[in-house]
């Protein structure tokens, strides 16, 4: 079990230091239909980025969210922890508190399979690993319905990507949890929340290979750039 842990402080950046983030491996891939195959490169191609370039993307990605109006006037809004050389969006928590927006982190659903909850991240929230290890808020604590937040009364939701296009489509990590937790927002009538792929700009894909189940996403932001997808419902 990890230990009690509170969100991060914010970390302080230059716009010098960001002006020269190393811009390394960013072509994006060429257009495959074998997600696995896509899915082993783009995992290499993130877990290759030093620490000063992860560091350096992290805050340059918070730099993007802070700019985009969705962000600016939510007032719930889901986000993750990083795992595996995932992009980190964990600096803008603080800008959310300040805002006096609520952040929320997703727990796997206990005897739900394949889908989320989503828990308030608290100053008593309790981390521990989760059956794939990965961190996620204790589900003793979790499991209390006072903590948690139905996913269509979210504002915006940042999603984790191994791979997108500009599209819009986005390869996740193969379990289906936000496609299936999600669904509903593909359809034309009642409230969604934003969905937002974030990811390192070296996990562009020219196309990726979707399915109709797939959730599109409205927005992409990466280390250096946003995507508004023509596919994406506004």
């Amino acid at each position: 079990m990890l230990s009690q842990r509170t969100p991060r402080p914010r970390r302080r950046f230059s716009h010098s230091l960001l002006s020269h983030h190393v811009r390394q491996n960013t072509t994006a891939l060429p257009a495959c239909d074998d997600r696995r195959a896509l899915r082993r490169t783009l995992r290499q191609r993130r877990r290759a980025l030093g620490h000063r370039d992860q560091y350096l993307a992290s805050m340059a990605l918070t730099r993007q969210l802070m700019q985009q109006t969705e962000l600016r006037r939510a007032r719930h809004v889901a986000l993750y922890l990083p795992e595996n050389g995932e992009i980190d969006p964990t600096p803008l928590v603080d800008w959310l508190h300040q805002r006096g927006a609520r952040v929320y982190l997703p727990v796997l659903r206990p005897l739900v399979e394949n889908r989320l909850w989503f828990v308030h991240w608290r100053f008593d929230t309790r981390l521990v690993l989760n059956r794939f290890n990965i961190t996620e808020p204790d589900l003793r604590q979790s499991g209390d319905r006072v903590r948690r937040i139905a996913p269509w009364a979210l504002d915006v939701v940042l999603m984790p990507l191994v791979g997108f296009d500009e599209q819009g489509h986005r390869l996740g990590m193969g379990g289906g949890f936000y496609d299936r937790t999600l669904a509903f927002a593909a359809e034309a009538h009642g409230p969604r929340p934003t969905l937002v792929g974030v990811a390192h700009a070296c996990q562009q894909v020219e196309r990726l290979p979707h399915q109709p189940w797939d959730v599109n996403l409205d927005m992409i932001v990466s280390d250096q750039r946003v995507l508004r997808p023509h596919t994406a419902r506004a």
